[in-house]
């Protein structure tokens, strides 16, 4: 019997925002995807809050809340362009104001104008970071391959409501999609085309194929997913994680709860 893996729920299509820099357009943006169920990942520059322009340190936890606060370094510096001690400082500073505001542990980040190289990915394992943005856009709605090279589908400006149709139009369950969309809050400001995060909103809010989730909430369920012990005739699994986990068995979804073993056929 045919196995296949879902998404939380059965579902084998995910969407996830990731937005930069703790701008104080960071407001309105939260504003409209609350009203339509949509998270969002937000990736902050510590070193720059309470500064003209960005976002209060005191607003942080209130503001993201049901969102995933994340690293942007402490500056926002070209990080090929700086020796090793101060990407690191950079890094666990950031994290560490981040951490103190946001009430827990934090370990994605997305690259500060989209610049890395293989050094930087190999530091950012060292020091626990466990995905990071990039700013190639694939195009395409694949499930990351490397999660410190992890590119987004597109930038919002990449005609986002006919890739949102495109998505919504997937008729293939067998396989998990994600759509992954990146930008800056300020940009709807300075192009004044707020209805257009709006009008996406409408389009995908609320459909019960999609899971509604953060960068961090995607990179822990496929994870957990990599981490489930089947026999090998497939008939038993084993979950060793701390979250449910849903499969698609034939026609039926079968879920497969923390620490649980089921026999599946």
């Amino acid at each position: 019997m045919n196995i296949a893996c879902r998404f939380p729920g059965g579902k084998s299509k995910a969407l996830t925002l990731s937005y930069d820099d703790g701008r104080i357009e960071d407001r309105k943006m939260v504003e409209i995807i609350n009203r339509y169920g949509i998270k969002a990942t937000f990736h902050i520059n510590s070193g720059l809050l309470d500064k003209e322009g960005f976002i209060r340190s005191d607003e942080v936890k209130d503001l993201f809340d049901g969102h995933e606060i994340s690293l942007h370094t402490l500056n926002h510096p070209f990080l090929t362009n700086i020796p090793t001690e101060q990407i690191i400082r950079e890094v666990q500073d950031d994290r560490r104001n981040l951490e103190a505001l946001a009430g827990y542990p934090i370990k994605g980040m997305s690259y500060p104008f989209g610049v890395y190289n293989d050094k930087i990915v190999d530091i950012f394992k060292t020091l626990g970071i466990v995905y990071s943005r990039t700013v190639h856009s694939t195009g395409t709605f694949d499930l990351p391959g490397d999660f410190l090279r992890l590119n987004p589908t597109i930038h919002h400006k990449q005609d986002l409501l006919k890739k949102t149709d495109d998505f919504l139009a997937i008729n293939n369950d067998r396989v998990l999609h994600l759509f992954y969309v990146w930008g800056h809050s300020f940009e709807f400001e300075y192009d004044n085309n707020w209805d257009l995060l709006e009008d996406f909103c409408k389009k995908v809010g609320g459909n019960e194929q999609v899971w509604f989730a953060t960068n961090i909430e995607i990179y822990r369920y496929l994870k957990a997913l990599e981490s489930l012990d089947f026999s090998e005739d497939t008939s038993l699994v084993y979950n060793p994680s701390c979250l449910d986990i849903s499969l698609c068995v034939g026609d039926k979804i079968v879920e497969v709860g923390p620490g649980q073993l089921v026999n599946i056929f």
